[in-house]
């Protein structure tokens, strides 16, 4: 079975989106995007640097953007279920039907902003502890009194929480843990932090359009399906403000079957978790529109 991932925050690199814009149609679609949602995708995606794109009210829309330009060219390919890590999960619900390209980016849009105007309230951050025993990281991580906000699997948690804690943190690594690295991110995202962006997002959600998913839905926040659309917008809501729990979502993938994943632009993030967590999978990510070929023939050869 073909599982199609999207990735979250962090993904983007500057520039990434460049040769995605020169595909017959790719242009237009992305600047009727920005004039919908008032920011200039194009120039973020192919301008602006590391700083810039990182800012999360812009980093969001962008990332779903470029998502759903690449799943546009996988026309023809249906898989048999979706997800997508934090923010991918609007684009994977884009992909399953749930939400219209249109609201789907109106949506992020105010995600970003208020996940964004959340992080200003207290100095936050998130850091990833790389190795170790999921539980004994775990308990260490409260005791300092930060979130597991990311529990990916293979050996990642990426802890959430004040400077202060995070600080704490890098000085005490937890007990068999490899090293803690300190992400560039401007928050402590799916942590109690970001309870003033639920607030926002339960209002915003009033006036989506939804359909149930066309193919399995896998949610961050326990690894199962989802079957309404109904309910995926009230995940995608929640979980703003819960941890996300990738390594359910694998274990969900493996369950059913996985016998291929694709991963959207800017892809690269959820394969390699992929590769140490299904061992013997084979995997694509789609970097550039030269990787699509490769996926195609995944595909292909998953049919034979």
């Amino acid at each position: 079975m073909l599982v199609l991932v999207a990735p979250g925050q962090g993904a983007q690199t500057p520039g990434f989106l460049t040769p995605w814009l020169e595909l017959p149609g790719a242009a237009e679609r992305v600047a009727a995007w920005s004039e919908a949602i008032e920011l200039d995708l194009a120039h973020f995606g192919t301008k602006a640097d590391a700083d810039e794109i990182r800012d999360t009210a812009v980093a969001q829309p962008l990332l779903v953007a470029a998502g759903l330009l690449a799943a546009a060219q996988l026309d023809g390919i249906t898989p048999g279920a979706v997800a997508g890590h934090s923010v991918g999960e609007i684009t994977a619900a884009a992909y399953a039907g749930v939400l219209s390209e249109a609201d789907a980016l109106s949506f992020v849009r105010t995600r970003g902003l208020g996940m964004a105007e959340a992080a200003k309230i207290t100095p936050t951050g998130m850091s990833a502890v790389l190795g170790g025993d999921q539980d004994v990281v775990v308990a260490h991580l409260e005791k300092l009194g930060l979130t597991p906000a990311n529990i990916n699997g293979a050996g990642q948690i990426v802890a959430a929480g004040t400077e202060e804690q995070l600080a704490a943190l890098a000085a005490d690594k937890p007990e068999g843990s490899m090293k803690v690295v300190a992400l560039k991110v401007a928050g402590a995202f799916h942590t109690h932090h970001m309870a003033p962006a639920v607030a926002r997002l339960e209002e915003a959600a009033q006036a989506l359009t939804t359909a149930d998913p066309a193919v399995a839905y896998i949610s961050n926040k326990d690894g199962q399906a989802v079957a309404t659309g109904a309910e995926v917008v009230a995940r995608l809501v929640g979980q703003v403000a819960n941890p996300v729990r990738w390594d359910l979502c694998m274990e969900t993938f493996a369950g059913l079957g996985v016998t291929g994943i694709i991963e959207l632009c800017p892809g690269g993030t959820l394969t390699g978790l992929a590769k140490r967590a299904l061992k013997g999978v084979p995997s694509v990510a789609l970097k550039t529109p030269d990787d699509l070929e490769q996926a195609k023939a995944l595909v292909a050869s998953l049919t034979v």
